[in-house]
């Protein structure tokens, strides 16, 4: 081939490398943009240099040694040709034929190690920085970080060798028989010799001295084998397994010798008998001498023999889940509430949640979305201190989705420029409702409008749950802001977020990034213009700390007038050795049904922290990374490899860290893993004789696992309402109560968990068995059955256990919903106690049939809406009751569900405005 033509193909080559490059390049040239707008350029930074490192040298290393060995077997069979294209035409090509394919696959395998070097780059920095866990394995006395942090590497670089030595010997192989090396000789015995069988030798070696390697390393493997009677080393393990890798390994180091030893041997006598015994050696040593064990020492006299491996599980999964330090107390579970218990624990009383999520959700879309394109996601808990009272409140945002602006507006100006944002939140307190059934604002409308001391500054939310496209802002023409009866408001982003694109060569960069032409020719954008991407929470967290696992529910808060999410950062490992992995709990399918928990655990993970709470700005798209636990240690390696990520925990703002609650996901692992686990005497454990279950409870006529629930409650021996998160538990096969476990969220006792466990000798009602009794109850089980009748749907909500100092209430909320409709009302309230099952319009009148009624009846405060005008006698009072009773029946019949929410508000007001006016006629009287 003419120097010409090898020059064209080199450039043709460079060009096409290029172009297939020329993608990746200009998104990590957007990406460095964005890390540098977020302010975590050195985090971007720190990754990406230590990705190209690897992959560069994966690359490298893996092109040299293959390179090196088609070279070495080309020099050694230099005169010879290749055998398998003789007499054809194609003969002449057959040395460059084999020279392309060889480099396409050297080239092709060093691409493929590269990768796997580029995606262990979090290996090796957590090996650099590892940290002590100060707590040392039972079977070789090793620190639990060198599971987590040393071993995964070993393995990694083992692996990755040994695929090297047997790529190698593969290409060395084939060249050889290509080249009819292996042929004619004396017999099996001689089949080569001389330079070839020297190279081939000494990879057999390289490879037998990678795979004693792999046999030592197994040893540690042990430690986290799922095979046993429980998760990790057991007897066999200990006594049979360990042993056959020590012995493996060394048969492994004398088999590499036998390769290299026969290099000066005229034959292959000596390895081929070597290997013939080692294959003997690993099948009795691996499988039979195991399994010879198993069946006759161990099988007959299992409990004793697995004692002290149940007691390591029990430990060391106790220590992964963060379980030791649970505190158990003992709940009496007396049955002494009277009205003055009620009195003493009003706060608790005025928290009960009467609002189910999933119910709620439904009516704040037909009451509150306003707009077609606004949606609220899911319902958040949270508490504040509104009006000077501690309230445990429902709320959620309300985002803007842009699929549900209707198809004619679907335009790139408004999908860019126009349609930018959701727009503030509702909020209604847990226990109140309307005369109607429905909830009770808090914050409403657009724009927000609040009853309370808590004011939205700032509403506009550009970064939510829902926000999965780009925008711009900053652009020659206004953004929707918020609907306005007659026109739209309009604005321009007057927030931090966002990346510039004022240059022409910013633009040409995104629009080839996003494959956007419309950004290089649209006359809207000037020199202050932004892209704000990335804006989705879960994403946008995750692009900066890939190596934490992400809360299914980010909750909003608001903060000073300001809007915020609040994520829930944690940190796993599936390499805690003898811990157990969730998901290979018992009942797990069950607990992974209503939440993807299992994104969290995924890749059997054993370990797990709340180490991280990650606040996102919902104007601006800021985050800050707020560490929890210090003593965490797998955090503390994360801290040393990006120093500038995290802010230490005392530096959490005051009134951040009041809204920090413990997250329902972590406390469902925990609670799951404590199923079995707060057994901690091996025989117990090994029995199975104290196996606990989450409850199950109705709803929509389906029997579902209870869910853990938050309350403010005073917990037992405590002092003061706090925020806490609870789940009651059931004994397995059984449906009475067995204990209950708490959660705490509030001040220096965050993270703190409780046990209450119940009398063994006394059987208290758990939840099912409550839902057996009020079905029983002909009253209650009458007035469900005739409104289903009458072409309404009965939802029955959460049945909710609540300890009320040391005593157990149990409340139901009861729903009614059209059959065609999809506004839930709340009709009925559910309440148990000791022996007795009622049924009144809300939570006080039931309170009342059971305990009495209270001693002075407090109203309700008013709601701060629009206040109609005030008539001046009872007379013009009355009226306007029925007036706008009438004008929110109208709403309702049209479907004009904000008119409808309003007036009734409105109607709400103007009745309690007549009570008291009757009240105050009857003192003057």
């Amino acid at each position: 081939m003419k120097l010409r033509d090898r020059i064209i193909i080199a450039v043709v080559l460079i060009a096409l490398l290029g172009f297939t490059l020329s993608g990746t390049l200009v998104h990590l040239l957007t990406e460095a943009w964005w890390f540098d707008a977020v302010d975590f350029a050195s985090v971007f930074w720190t990754r990406i240099t230590w990705q190209i490192l690897l992959w560069v040298g994966g690359f490298v290393l893996y092109a040299a040694f293959l390179g090196g060995n088609y070279a070495i077997a080309q020099h050694f069979t230099r005169h010879r040709r290749f055998e398998f294209l003789e007499g054809t035409e194609f003969e002449p090509y057959s040395r460059g034929l084999v020279r392309v394919v060889a480099v396409f696959l050297i080239f092709t395998i060093s691409l493929g190690a590269a990768t796997v070097a580029y995606d262990s780059w979090e290996v090796f920095l957590k090996y650099l920085n590892q940290s002590q866990f100060a707590i040392a394995d039972p079977i070789y006395n090793q620190d639990v970080g060198f599971y987590i942090f040393q071993l995964p590497l070993y393995e990694t670089l083992q692996d990755w060798l040994l695929s090297l030595f047997v790529w190698g010997l593969a290409i060395a192989v084939a060249i050889y028989l290509l080249k009819g090396q292996f042929r004619g000789r004396y017999d099996w015995k001689h089949f080569f010799t001389g330079q070839a069988k020297t190279h081939i030798s000494i990879l057999m070696a390289a490879i037998a001295v990678t795979v004693a390697i792999g046999f030592l390393l197994d040893r540690y493997e042990l430690l986290l084998n799922a095979d046993g009677v429980v998760f990790g080393a057991g007897y066999t393990d200990v006594h049979a397994r360990i042993f056959a890798d020590w012995v493996m390994a060394g048969l492994s180091i004398v088999l590499a010798g036998s390769f290299i030893f026969s290099i000066w041997q005229n034959s292959l006598t000596f390895p081929i008998v070597g290997l013939g015994i080692y294959l003997v050696a690993l099948v009795l040593l691996t499988s039979v001498y195991p399994s010879f064990q198993q069946k006759i020492v161990v099988e007959p006299n299992e409990l004793e023999k697995e004692r002290p491996y149940i007691a390591h599980n029990i430990e060391f999964t106790q220590k992964a889940y963060d379980l030791p330090n649970v505190e158990r107390r003992d709940f009496p579970a007396a049955s002494d509430i009277d009205r003055q218990t009620l009195d003493d624990n009003e706060t608790t009383i005025r928290n009960i949640r009467l609002w189910d999520y999933r119910p709620l959700l439904s009516t704040y879309r037909q009451l509150q979305e306003i707009r077609l394109y606004y949606r609220f996601n899911d319902v958040d808990i949270d508490r504040y201190t509104l009006d000077g009272n501690y309230r445990q409140v429902m709320l959620s945002p309300r985002e803007l989705v842009y699929e549900q602006v209707p198809a004619e507006a679907q335009t790139w100006v408004n999908q860019r420029l126009k349609y930018t944002h959701g727009y503030g939140l509702v909020m209604s307190p847990v226990n109140q409702i309307t005369p109607d059934g429905l909830p009770e604002f808090f914050i409403r409308d657009i724009p927000p409008v609040s009853t309370v001391d808590l004011e939205i500054e700032e509403p506009a939310i550009y970064y939510g749950e829902r926000t999965n496209t780009y925008i711009f802002t900053n652009t020659d023409t206004p953004e929707f802001d918020y609907p306005r009866s007659n026109e739209n408001a309009f604005t321009f982003y007057e927030g931090d977020g966002g990346v510039s694109v004022g240059s022409l060569g910013r633009r040409l960069a995104y629009a080839y990034d996003r494959a956007d032409l419309n950004l290089l020719i649209s006359g809207y954008f000037n020199e202050n213009s932004k892209i704000l991407y990335h804006r989705n929470i879960r994403d946008r967290v995750a692009r900066v700390a890939p190596f934490l696992r992400l809360d299914n529910d980010p909750y909003m808060t608001v903060i000073g007038g300001q809007q915020y999410w609040i994520v829930d950062a944690y940190t796993v490992s599936d390499r805690y050795p003898y811990s157990k992995p969730l998901l290979q709990s018992n009942n797990v399918g069950a607990i992974l049904e209503g939440g993807n928990i299992e994104a969290i655990v995924r890749g059997n993970a054993n370990y797990i922290r709340n180490s991280v709470k990650v606040v996102v700005d919902a104007f601006n798209g800021d985050m800050r990374f707020f560490v929890m636990d210090e003593t965490d240690p797998v955090l503390e390696t994360y801290r040393k490899i990006f120093p500038s990520l995290f802010i230490p925990k005392d530096e959490i703002p005051a009134d951040v860290k009041d809204h920090f609650r413990y997250p329902l996901d972590l406390f469902t692992i925990q609670a799951q893993i404590y199923l079995a686990y707060h057994m901690s005497d091996p025989q117990n454990f090994y029995n199975q004789e104290d196996l606990w279950r989450f409850p199950t409870e109705a709803y929509e006529g389906n029997q579902r696992l209870m869910e853990p629930y938050y309350l403010i409650m005073e917990l037992p021996e405590e002092e003061g309402e706090e925020f806490v998160l609870i789940l009651p538990f059931t004994p397995v096969n059984k449906d009475n109560m067995i204990a209950w476990m708490a959660a705490r969220s509030d001040g220096e006792d965050y993270g703190r968990l409780l046990l209450y466990e119940f009398p063994k000798q006394k059987v208290i009602y758990g939840p099912s068995q409550i839902e057996a009794r009020i079905d029983q109850n002909p009253t209650i089980s009458q007035q469900l059955t005739l409104w289903s009748q009458e072409g309404s749907r009965v939802i029955r909500g959460d049945l909710l256990v609540i300890p009320i100092e040391e005593s157990l209430l149990y409340v139901e909320p009861v729903y009614l919903r059209a059959e065609q409709g999809e506004l839930p009302e709340l009709k009925r309230v559910i309440v148990a106690y000791d022996k007795e099952v009622v049924m009144a319009e809300n939570l006080e009148r039931s309170l009342a049939l059971l305990f009495g009624e209270q001693a002075e009846e407090q109203q309700p405060a008013p709601a701060a809406v629009t206040r109609p005008q005030i008539p001046e006698n009872i007379a013009q009072l009355t009226n306007s009751v029925l007036e706008k009773y009438q004008q929110a029946q109208e709403a309702r019949r049209q479907n004009n569900w904000t008119e409808y929410g309003r007036y009734m508000q409105e109607f709400e007001q103007l009745l309690n405005q007549l009570r008291q006016s009757q009240n105050n006629g009857n003192e003057e009287e």
